[in-house]
């Protein structure tokens, strides 16, 4: 078989429906939406795009399905969670090659998101049967104090276009290990891996209406019909900022339980005492990871002074070896951007920040090929008050400024809005400690370029979102507290 068979295979066995009550279905007025490949533009399936009432009828199947799974033991539930696992780990290769079909990242990145998705599933069917309460006589010793967890009720669950599995797992996982039943809305740019998830949780034997899955390309009023609905008890979105602060009140009016994991601007900082080879491995990890497009992306890079040039002409020089395709191609190590829309933001921020006074180390434009290609891009000498520098890239880009010292470095690092994860390079330990207390970051890599982990909690501070995900505390985000006082059993 061909490539490009192996390829049209695999897209004839992925769902076309929406996924509700158990059942795969079109939408209600046969509606659909294209999804393309962003290496070439063209159309690679057509799916189903959900009305107003298929969103309500997910949550219908949700809300019924409810009180049975949670009070399904914990055992089970987490059995059905490993199974997932395993079914994933036999069908990796499909599910690797669907991302970058439908994503664009090159295949050796789809396949690391495969490993990195599937240990959500690990982690939280570990996690399901230590869901723990405590007992205890009260202060006064006139009662005994219960404390209990619960499942918050159904989730309504929407995922981002940039890493398609491993949003879906990290949500999802911890959802069901709690007890709660879900509905999942997965970005209409990238869809097709969450459905042919959906179809393994059907093959681990996750009962009917348990999971629900609505792909639609009317986005924004499926949404707040069901964010509106009151048997909703659960928000969790990753994106941006601004959708997220729409969406967060949407749900005021219902009293949601929300997570948000949104925008970043995150600071990789090098001083002047940093191992610069592992400075610049740790860089090159950092920001073009995912062709760049990552909420943990590093978005700045705030050099000290003295060793800036060295780190500028280090980076380059592996920058420039990059190699640009489609990300099946052998040898890629930057696939596409997601579309022309993502093009157009990095080539603004680029020619902005040149004219005002940045240099281009290498890279630098956008190609002329089929697709949605930029260069992948160093930029030096970058100015205060260029928007390469205010804004987050998701993109290809390396950006460089400079600092004088260690106060410089904590304020330039901290001007942002934004607070999601820093990434500091230094030998100093009491330094290190230091930018641990200073910097405002929810996660900081120090001495490392990659942070995420599954038995992490993942989340930031200030406008890049509220609640975490992975780790012991990603499963109480959909675990609601219950205080039961009883009388002294021995009075």
């Amino acid at each position: 078989m061909t490539s490009s068979e192996a390829e049209s295979d695999l897209l004839a066995r992925v769902p076309d429906g929406l996924f509700i009550g158990g059942r795969w279905r079109p939408a209600e007025d046969g509606a659909t939406l294209t999804v393309a490949d962003p290496s070439s533009g063209e159309t690679v399936k057509t799916i189903a795009s959900a009305t107003v009432a298929d969103g309500i009828a997910a949550l219908d199947a949700a809300s019924e399905a409810f009180p049975a799974w949670a009070a399904t033991p914990p055992r089970e539930r987490a059995e059905i969670l490993r199974r997932a696992f395993d079914l994933l780990q036999e069908r990796k290769d499909d599910v690797a090659l669907l991302m970058t079909i439908e994503m664009g990242k090159p295949l050796a990145e789809s396949r690391g998101e495969v490993a990195y998705g599937g240990e959500f599933l690990r982690w939280f069917s570990e996690e399901a049967p230590r869901i723990q309460g405590r007992y205890g006589t009260n202060p006064e010793g006139s009662g005994r104090t219960i404390v209990s967890q619960h499942p918050v009720g159904p989730c309504f669950l929407i995922t981002p276009w940039n890493f398609p599995l491993a949003m879906a797992t990290r949500k999802i996982a911890p959802a069901l290990a709690a007890g709660c039943t879900v509905v999942v809305k997965p970005a209409a740019l990238t869809p097709l891996t969450t459905l042919f998830f959906a179809r393994i949780l059907e093959d681990a034997g996750l009962p009917a209406g348990v999971l629900n899955v609505v792909t639609t390309s009317s986005s924004g009023p499926l949404s707040e019909a069901i964010i509106s609905d009151p048997r909703l008890r659960k928000l969790s979105f990753t994106g941006s900022t601004p959708v997220g602060q729409q969406l967060l009140k949407q749900a005021a009016d219902g009293v949601l339980r929300t997570s948000m994991e949104l925008g970043g601007n995150a600071p990789f900082v090098v001083f002047d005492d940093a191992d610069l080879d592992a400075a610049v491995a740790g860089a090159i990890a950092a920001k073009f990871r995912n062709i760049g497009q990552a909420c943990t992306a590093a978005n700045r890079f705030i050099v000290h002074r003295s060793v800036a040039e060295e780190f500028s002409r280090r980076v380059t020089e592996k920058v420039a070896g990059f190699v640009v395709g489609r990300g099946t191609e052998d040898g890629v190590t930057v696939g596409p951007l997601i579309d022309d829309r993502a093009v157009e933001k990095a080539d603004s921020l680029v020619r902005d920040a040149v004219e005002r006074g940045a240099t281009v180390r290498t890279g630098g434009a956008v190609i002329d090929r089929p697709g949605s290609y930029f260069e992948a891009t160093v930029l030096d000498d970058v100015q205060p008050g260029s928007k390469i520098l205010r804004e987050e890239i998701f993109g290809p880009v390396l950006a460089i400024a400079t600092f004088d010292d260690e106060d410089d470095a904590i304020r330039l690092a901290n001007d942002t809005e934004y607070g999601l994860v820093s990434y500091v390079y230094t030998r100093d330990l009491a330094r290190g400690q230091r930018l641990i207390e200073r910097l405002e970051t929810g996660m900081m890599g120090l001495n490392v370029g990659v942070v995420s982990n599954a038995s992490a909690p993942f989340g930031g501070w200030k406008q890049s979102g509220l609640g975490r995900e992975g780790g012991a505390e990603g499963i109480h985000e959909y675990l609601e507290t219950k205080y039961t006082l009883t009388p002294d059993p021995f009075a």
